[in-house]
């Protein structure tokens, strides 16, 4: 709170108008609805209202309320990786709340770093004051209070998007600022169905977007909502709706056929599936996909030119690939980019973020930046333990897009042996000794994952000690296990035996005079998602034919397979991979499992698997699949074989049906008796 408040005292200070403390209130409030001592504070909010340039003020300090987005890791205002099949640490579940959550420590009477709720609730109060009041100023122009007000709809969207997406079915206010020191009856109410909520947000998402710029205006402004990052959103919760665990499929019928709202008996998610809403999900992130600025498209994945070192010395770009397409220039095919600088200069800081054209709304995050220390080797300052699961390992395909358990003659897999000299390509390189399972796989491994004998450069540093490492994981290595235990930092150590590398910049250092971090951007959304949410949408309409209206528009959409292709390509070869074959393209259950991969592979670390995995239906199959690593209790030559890593943190694990939404607090609850807790809680 404190921080809070500094935040808008010195936003106020700028204006010229110090010592309002109005938010005391907004976060000492006994429930979400129900503000105390508001009347105390009734002569500070007219001041407030007299003045435009202090309706602003407020308004982003209703903003400022948001916590990090890239806080995914630790400190988390959402389970996130931590708490899916993606990820795992074994730091301490009061920091890291994904763990928290996934080792079944959270409770309605207990959700540590993810009690939000107030808060979101907070801020959407706080944005209907303004809408509410902001003609009480008589200085606006016109395109101030319209700017104003477009912003104020966004972000009140934004924080109800946060609730649905985490809680479920939720209460919508409307523009609504109930009275205070009213009777507690007074304050009750039920939740509103599922679908509801998700028009509502959808519909005010959608009048924000009118009027929001097409792009931020300048530098300083990134970040901010724009038409883009509102569409997308749109984009993201259509899929989200269109999904079955959301839609009246088996997953709806399974997960929440006996959830009704006790006021009505009607089911808060819809039993009845209705195909159409496929055709909306694929109008949406079309819309997105047609956006023009300056007659150019919005937006576009990111790509750095090949050059001379772009694939690995003595090894072109392969050519043994049945796509027929795969040799031409990108777009329509993989030619002519740099797949892993593509790919992993989004993440590490190389990319100028302002002008990132697959970023459609991204924030510059000082808790990713931070985080990276977590998988930094011990002998680089680190913390050594920001752990990607066996099965993202595995799932990488090869080089040339072959699966490694039916990897090509040209780009053999093997479980034996390790390299004998060291390679390079596209400034990453690959050393001599390295185990051959990490041999020619595709370049989003080499970006994303960091595993024994991987090489870190850290050349921000000076001091030569510190520089240029070649770190391990074995068990008596000095980033091993026993190292851990023997300094009494138990937690420090991957218990996989991999970390994340994909937000790490080859100058970042931790330790050693000099080291510094290059700044990153999390991207919130980015085009990738865009694409692939398109190709599952079309995916998804079977046979049939729909018309949906966009804009006052009629669009059909059908299952088009070139559609498909197109779409899904454009990721893979960005990567460096082969696309989809007709034949491929042609069955929709295996192009679902592929674009289910691939969502996992080019999403790693960026809280969409927790999400996906649920909206699917996949969750108790997807997470009740045991967590594998290497044998980090082995030395080198036991080292390289899959284990369950022997854990309490491992086995304390719970796969449960009612983790599929997180516990709405007690404390609420108790003070409105008509309002639904969460199935399970």
């Amino acid at each position: 709170m404190d921080n809070i408040l500094k935040n808008f005292r010195r936003k106020c200070s700028m204006l010229g108008f110090a010592g309002i403390l109005l938010t005391v209130w907004m976060f000492s409030s006994c429930d979400f609805l129900n503000i105390d001592n508001y009347i105390d504070e009734q002569m500070k909010y007219d001041s407030i209202f007299a003045s435009k340039r202090y309706i602003e003020a407020y308004m982003w300090d209703a903003a400022s309320s948001f916590p990090d987005e890239g806080a995914i890791f630790g400190s988390v205002y959402t389970p996130g990786p931590m708490a899916t099949d993606e990820a795992s640490c074994m730091f301490s579940t009061g920091e890291f709340g994904g763990m928290a959550y996934v080792t079944g420590v959270v409770t309605a009477d207990n959700l540590g770093s993810l009690n939000l709720w107030k808060q979101y609730y907070q801020i959407v109060r706080q944005c209907n004051l303004i809408i509410a009041r902001i003609d009480e100023a008589n200085d606006w122009t016109n395109t101030e209070r319209t700017r104003v007000l477009t912003y104020t709809r966004f972000i009140r969207a934004y924080a109800y998007y946060n609730l649905l997406v985490d809680w479920g079915p939720i209460a919508i206010m409307y523009d609504e600022i109930p009275g205070n020191n009213e009777e507690m009856a007074y304050y009750d109410r039920p939740r509103d169905l599922y679908d509801e909520c998700m028009e509502y947000i959808c519909s005010e998402l959608e009048e924000a977007a009118k009027n929001l710029p097409e792009k931020a205006t300048s530098i300083m402004n990134y970040g901010l909502p724009t038409k883009g990052a509102a569409y997308a959103l749109v984009a993201r919760l259509r899929l989200i709706h269109a999904s079955p665990l959301y839609n009246g499929g088996q997953a709806a019928k399974i997960y929440f056929g006996n959830w009704t709202r006790k006021t009505d008996g009607k089911h808060y998610i819809s039993q009845v599936e209705d195909p159409a809403r496929w055709a909306v999900a694929a109008a949406a992130a079309k819309r997105v996909m047609d956006m023009t600025i300056g007659g150019l498209p919005a937006y576009k994945l990111h790509t750095v030119d090949a050059d001379e070192d772009t694939w690995p010395s003595g090894m072109p770009m392969p050519t043994n690939v049945t796509d027929p397409d795969y040799h031409k220039p990108f777009p329509e095919g993989a030619a002519g980019i740099d797949p892993f600088r593509s790919y992993s200069e989004m993440f590490n800081g190389e990319s100028v973020t302002y002008v990132n054209p697959e970023y459609i709304w991204a924030r510059t995050s000082s808790s990713l930046t931070g985080y990276t220390r977590y998988s930094f080797p011990i002998t680089g300052g680190g913390y050594n333990g920001m752990c990607v699961t066996q099965k993202v390992i595995d799932a990488y395909e090869m080089v040339d897009g072959q699966l490694r358990t039916a990897s090509s003659a040209e780009y053999p897999y093997s479980e034996t042996g390790t390299t004998e000299a060291q390679t390079s390509f596209s400034g990453y390189r690959l050393n001599a000794g390295v185990h051959n399972m990490y041999v020619n796989r595709e370049m989003r491994f080499y970006a994303s994952i960091g595993f024994s004998e991987c090489f870190w450069p850290c050349l921000s540093t000076n001091d030569n000690a510190y520089k240029n490492l070649t770190v391990n994981y074995y068990f008596d290595s000095q980033n091993g296990r026993s190292y851990a235990t023997a300094t009494q930092q138990s937690a420090n150590y991957p218990i996989t035996g991999y970390v994340l590398k994909k937000y790490i910049h080859p100058n970042d250092a931790w330790t050693g005079t000099n080291a510094r971090r290059i700044n990153k951007t999390f991207p919130i959304i980015r085009y990738a998602e865009i694409l692939l949410s398109y190709a599952e949408a079309l995916n998804s309409l079977g046979g049939g034919s729909y018309t949906v209206e966009v804009d006052g528009a009629p669009q059909t959409f059908t299952r088009d397979v070139n559609e498909i292709k197109k779409a899904i390509n454009q990721v893979r070869y960005r990567s460096g991979l082969p696309g989809l074959t007709d034949a491929e393209a042609a069955d929709a259950g295996l192009v679902l499992s592929k674009i289910k991969k691939e969502r996992m592979i080019e999403f790693l670390y960026e809280n969409r698997r927790y999400f996906d995995v649920r909206r699917w239906g996949d969750y108790e199959e997807s997470e009740s699949e045991p967590v594998m690593g290497m044998n980090v209790a082995a030395t080198k030559d036991s080292y390289y074989q899959r284990v369950t890593p022997n854990s309490t943190r491992i086995f304390e694990r719970v796969v449960n049906r009612k983790m599929l939404l997180m516990p709405i607090p007690r404390t609420e609850l108790k003070r409105l008796p008509s309002f639904d807790q969460n199935p399970g809680w």
